[in-house]
């Protein structure tokens, strides 16, 4: 299988404006220069060229808001101001909460001995921590934690739903509206946080200097656009993602690894592992001790992974399609040159599982008949309920994502980033703030998030596809989801599948998840487990405070929802990776067989270099 340079095809995912994707120039003159020029050709069909313009202005108010559509902002409060001013009703409603709100607050500056009690008052969420240190509820600090939150429940209930708007904008208005309050929770004042004037008081100020230092080395560091240090303990190929295999093919997108046996016999077929293109592959690889494919290959499987190529400009055209082309299938190509005659388990994590069961009902569709099972891992089919990054994304929200990309040739890491954090702003963004500015802490590191600093970034046709024709119109699960002409439908996957859900999930609900109960009509096993989207898919055999639900659907059994699927299955303490070794040894054959050669030197695969191969170090 030799490396061959390709030239992406027309996709039939999604389709994006048609004005021509022009390269843009290093410099801002020649750029200018280049526009000028194709203003005054005189070409006849001038939208094109009009096009251009607008999405060159879209492209640089884009990069002036992070990517984020003012046209969306704007428009959801808009739909909610009109919808709340013709609701006379719901003003009266709104204002007899804020009346029996102040008198709560009121009723608590008494304190324990008024006539709320001592657990009167307003209470935070169970995992809100900003007010964990006990001084929060003592005077003065009680008055200012319980001021700020009778503010905060009152704009909970005032950006719910008004009947008429539109619910899209419902959420994203109530998360704008949370996102200015945690800015002015007074957990974020120095003044006012007890926790950080008692840390100045104990070290002399010491706090505040080195919070300032911290504070220098981030603003320089975002400035200069460099990236942050790798951490001098998880080092890739070293102490993390360092499971001896060997990389045996590469091309423009992936290479593909193959690891070491470490059992003397191994299950006949193979495992494949697709892990999502947005982060790095070694999510599935961290320490030995906590690696899924370490776990694997030490049960007597032989796997394989595809390690995806960080993409930069040259990689601007690179569709949805070609990720499934000359990714899994690809790959598929080469394990069966190297294990030929062997059918193979497939599993995907995150968009990897998503682009895998579009690769899997293609196959089924076109008789290709090479997978024994299909596993998924927190990834989503259906998109109709996707979880909160759906707030983030309509129809103008997506076209400037796409001028953005347009301009840059893919959508940067950094941009990404951004929006991920506004999810959890809380924790993510004050908490730290807090922790490294005032209390002049530094980050405790863990190889999870040595992984999570590394991300990469994303080719613009490909975002463009997998945004429009997956999350906004959802079409793989719709029917008109098409792949080379053809309609594709997981309904035709006959393979066995094994689904992974996580409870706290906020990329990929579970609920989400568990919609492809719906959509298929095989055997499936649906396992629902502790954790969220990262932290319950690493869930090693021994980690503490961990446990998960297992049900088994037979073609023939009737649908459950997922509350009824939920009450219905009872907790199991431990590791999901134990079912799921167990469930792959049941669909193996039942002889172990002597481990495979490395790579197939004859059929074009020899070994190229040592996991964890070079892409893996792209920046």
């Amino acid at each position: 299988m030799a490396t061959k340079e390709t030239t992406a095809p027309e996709s039939s995912v999604a389709k994006i404006s048609d004005a021509p994707a022009l390269p843009v120039p290093a410099s801002a003159i020649a750029w200018a220069a280049s526009l000028a020029s194709m203003m005054a050709d005189g070409q006849s069909g001038g939208h094109g060229k009009y096009d251009t313009i607008d999405r060159a202005l879209r492209a640089s108010m884009a990069r002036l808001t992070a990517g984020v559509s003012i046209h969306s902002a704007g428009s959801a409060w808009m739909d909610w101001m009109t919808h709340l001013a013709r609701a006379p009703g719901r003003q009266a409603e709104l204002r007899e909460k804020a009346v029996a709100d102040a008198w709560k607050f009121a009723f608590d500056v008494m304190g324990p001995y008024g006539p709320l009690g001592p657990d009167g008052g307003f209470k935070a969420d169970a995992d809100d921590h900003r007010f964990d240190h006990p001084a929060w509820d003592h005077a003065p600090f009680r008055a200012w934690k319980q001021s700020f939150l009778a503010i905060e429940d009152w704009w909970q209930e005032a950006t719910s739903e008004v009947r008429g708007m539109h619910h899209a904008n419902a959420d994203r208005v109530s998360f704008m509206a949370r996102q200015m309050l945690d800015m002015a929770s007074p957990s974020n004042s120095p003044f006012l946080n007890p926790k950080i004037i008692e840390r100045t008081v104990r070290t002399g100020g010491m706090n505040l200097v080195e919070g300032a230092q911290n504070l220098m080395e981030d603003v320089a560091r975002e400035i200069t656009n460099a990236p942050r240090p790798p951490s001098p303990e998880f080092r890739v190929g070293e102490t993390i993602a360092c499971t001896p295999g060997t990389v045996v093919y590469r091309n423009e997108l992936f290479e593909l690894i193959q690891y070491a046996p470490q059992t003397e016999t191994v299950h006949a077929e193979p495992v494949l592992i697709v892990p999502a293109w947005i982060m790095r592959y070694y999510i599935l690889d961290l320490s030995p001790h906590n690696s899924l494919i370490n776990y694997l290959v030490g049960q007597g499987f032989t796997v394989f992974a595809i390690s995806w190529r960080n993409p930069g400009p040259e990689q601007r055209d690179m569709s949805l399609d070609d990720y499934r082309r000359l990714g899994v299938m690809a790959a598929l190509d080469g394990i069966t040159n190297i294990v030929p005659e062997t059918k193979i388990h497939a599993c995907g994590y995150c968009l990897g599982g998503t682009i895998l069961s579009i690769a899997a009902a293609t196959m089924a569709g076109e008789g290709d008949q090479r997978l024994a099972t299909v596993t998924l891992l927190a990834a989503q089919t259906d998109f109709t309920e996707a979880g909160e990054l759906m707030m983030f994304l309509d129809e103008s929200e997506i076209a400037y994502l796409e001028d953005m990309m347009w301009d840059q040739g893919y959508l940067d890491q950094r941009q990404m980033d951004g929006a991920f954090r506004a999810l959890r702003a809380r924790d993510l963004i004050w908490s730290r703030a807090i922790n490294r500015y005032f209390l002049g802490e530094e980050e405790e590191q863990f190889d999870i998030s040595a992984w999570n600093a590394d991300s990469t970034r994303m080719p613009y046709r490909m975002h463009s596809d997998y945004l429009r024709g997956l999350f906004l119109e959802n079409r793989l699960t719709a029917g008109r989801f098409a792949v080379n002409g053809r309609v594709i439908a997981l309904k035709d996957i006959d393979a066995p599948m094994f689904v992974i859900g996580t409870e706290k999930d906020h990329i990929a609900p579970w609920r989400s998840v568990y919609k492809i109960n719906l959509f298929t009509e095989n055997d499936l096993t649906f396992v629902l487990t502790s954790g969220g989207h990262n932290g319950g898919i690493v869930s090693e055999p021994g980690h503490r405070h961990r446990h998960y639900r297992i049900g088994h659907r037979t073609p023939e059994k009737k649908y459950l929802d997922p509350a009824t699927w939920f009450e219905s299955h009872n907790p199991m303490e431990g590791s999901w990776w134990v079912e799921w070794r167990e469930w792959l040894g049941r669909q193996s054959a039942a002889d172990l067989v002597p481990p495979p050669a490395t790579g197939a030197t004859k059929e074009g695969l020899p070994p190229l270099c040592p996991a964890p191969g070079t892409y893996v170090y792209e920046r």
